[in-house]
């Protein structure tokens, strides 16, 4: 009888020449709702941008267009009457002379005390310090409506009312506690760790905060600018309050005497108001948006 030769041994395939198919339903799956939430994000975008892009149509439409029950959603055949009746206005100028004043004011005053105060309670341990960011947030949580009165008092008693020095307290005052709490949140991401750094290297302790914490702290300061400038310039219940006289007034003010002049509303002027006032507000954000993120610090650190 012949012996049965033995089976030839199993020969290990490395790891490496095995071949593994792709995974291709995961993928599709993800590139499937990739797609679905980037159209979900146009929809949302063109939801938000509607309204702008009904302002600036109706801005450039005949009052007569305006007026007919079939809405025009291209302004073929325009017109520039409106604008030229809003740029013709003296009131007009008077108004963006104070908005301009008022948003100037309130927006170097908040940007200085919040920038102080997030330093303060970033970098320095005192009694008082936790009672003090509680203070900020509760204050923050006060509805404006509630103050009004007590502002107009203030402001009344100090012969403040109807002015711009006047506003810009009050605006001062409602943009404070919220410019606080943002800048502290930059100013606690800067760690402490580069100003000691620069002091060994011979700094002193104001020129390593001002040559290494401060330019660092571009992107909070400009987010906050943002902020207060935004809050200043299209706040219109305050200005309502304390600017009583009509040859004080801001532009959301000016804008609603627009409305109230006429019995019939002309509302191709008012939306050419608009979109006017809204030109100060994006030059504003072209000249600031290279500062807005907040990445300079995250590199500089990493760095």
């Amino acid at each position: 009888m012949s012996a049965v030769a033995p089976p030839p041994p199993a020969v290990a395939v490395p790891e490496r020449a095995r071949v593994v198919p792709p995974r291709r339903r995961p993928r599709r799956r993800a590139t499937a709702a990739r797609r679905l939430l980037g159209a979900l994000a146009v929809l949302v975008a063109l939801v938000w941008v509607f309204p702008v892009y009904w302002m600036i149509n109706s801005a450039f439409l005949p009052t007569n267009r305006l007026r007919t029950p079939e809405p025009s959603f291209l302004p073929f055949g325009g017109t520039l009457a409106n604008f030229r009746r809003v740029l013709t206005d003296p009131s007009f100028y008077d108004a963006v002379k104070v908005s301009l004043a008022v948003t100037g004011l309130t927006l170097a005053a908040a940007i200085l005390f919040a920038f102080v105060a997030a330093l303060a309670i970033s970098r320095f341990r005192f009694r008082g310090r936790k009672s003090f960011v509680v203070t900020v947030l509760v204050v923050q949580m006060i509805p404006a409506e509630g103050l009004f009165i007590s502002q107009y008092q203030m402001l009344d008693t100090w012969q403040l009312v109807n002015s711009v020095l006047g506003l810009s307290i009050v605006y001062v005052a409602a943009v404070l506690p919220f410019t606080v709490w943002m800048l502290r949140g930059f100013v606690s991401g800067v760690p402490i760790e580069l100003e000691e750094a620069a002091m060994m290297d011979g700094l002193s302790r104001t020129g390593a905060f001002f040559r290494i914490t401060f330019p660092l702290l571009a992107p909070g300061l400009v987010a906050s600018g943002v902020y207060g400038f935004l809050q200043a310039w299209n706040e219109y219940t305050l200005a309502l309050v304390v600017m009583t006289d009509p040859a004080e007034r801001t532009l959301p003010l000016w804008l609603q005497g627009l409305v109230e002049a006429n019995r019939a509303t002309d509302w191709g002027i008012v939306m050419a108001g608009a979109a006017l006032i809204t030109v100060p507000v994006i030059v504003f954000f072209l000249f600031v948006q290279r500062r807005m993120s907040s990445g300079l610090v995250a590199g500089a650190v990493k760095g």
